[in-house]
């Protein structure tokens, strides 16, 4: 059963960063859900996979379907119990890595603006209504329309990293719900680009990333069981590096004043 947990893991792309009789903490590739679909649930997730192969499988927290990266699930109620509390506390360490368009004003900022569900599944700022929002974000590269930020949300509301950063504008790529695009095509940056001609036709060009370029880099907190100090990881996927690459080479890097 184990090597079937293992094969079956595998084969979606999610990779085990580490795993005890406690937690599990995954690398998950995008597009993947972590947990069902509150509208479709027939949808593939992690969540159902763990859940059947293995004896008790608890949600800490999740990231978005398009999101990649790290993501912990408790193995127990202990688990489950003490991991939930590290997050409600804000005593869980997340860092991401982000693709935006635009220009940053700042090289390092604080995004402190309340959310709110606007309609299902889209969130808003709402300084009446929302609830309190923190997000932290630095400048790791500059580029001429674009920028790399490292982003440290300090509260977990739904897509806040997303809304925030849109609120000021800084949508991630590629991020079609909230200002970022729906692809990112080396045209859009390449100078005098020709597409592709096979056999006297035009070949449709394919974008470089097609999913919200939003990468969980990081992920810290206490063992919840021994108490250990937990430090994962992850490098940037295939998809965000090609496109930091081509935008370097084409776009440019923003000539400091």
């Amino acid at each position: 059963m184990r090597r079937k947990l293992d094969w079956l893991l595998k084969s979606k792309g999610i990779q085990i960063a580490y795993e005890d009789e406690d937690i599990i903490v995954l690398n998950k590739p995008a597009p993947f859900l972590v947990i069902p679909d509150r509208y479709d649930e027939s949808i593939p997730n992690i969540y159902r996979i763990l859940i059947g192969e293995l004896p008790e499988v608890f949600v800490v927290h999740r990231i978005d379907k398009e999101t990649s990266g790290l993501v912990v699930f408790a193995r127990t109620e202990g688990a489950h119990k003490g991991l939930s509390e590290q997050f409600e506390e804000r005593g869980v360490e997340k860092v991401y890595e982000a693709i935006v368009r635009g220009r940053p004003e700042h090289s390092d900022a604080t995004i402190d603006l309340p959310l709110r569900e606007k309609i299902r599944g889209v969130m808003s700022v709402d300084k009446k209504k929302g609830k309190d929002s923190v997000t932290r974000y630095s400048v790791l590269e500059r580029f001429n329309g674009f920028a790399h930020l490292e982003v440290r949300p300090e509260t977990g509301r739904m897509h806040q990293i997303r809304v925030h950063l849109r609120a000021v504008g800084l949508p991630i790529l590629c991020d079609s719900v909230y200002g970022g695009g729906s692809g990112f095509y080396l045209s859009e940056v390449k100078s005098g680009y020709k597409k592709k001609v096979e056999e006297e036709e035009e070949v449709e060009e394919k974008p470089l990333i097609a999913r919200t370029a939003l990468h969980a880099a990081g992920l810290s907190f206490q063992h919840p069981v021994t108490g250990k100090e937990m430090r994962f990881e992850s490098g940037l996927p295939k998809d965000m590096r090609s496109a930091i690459r081509m935008i370097e080479k084409y776009a440019g890097r923003e000539r400091e004043v």
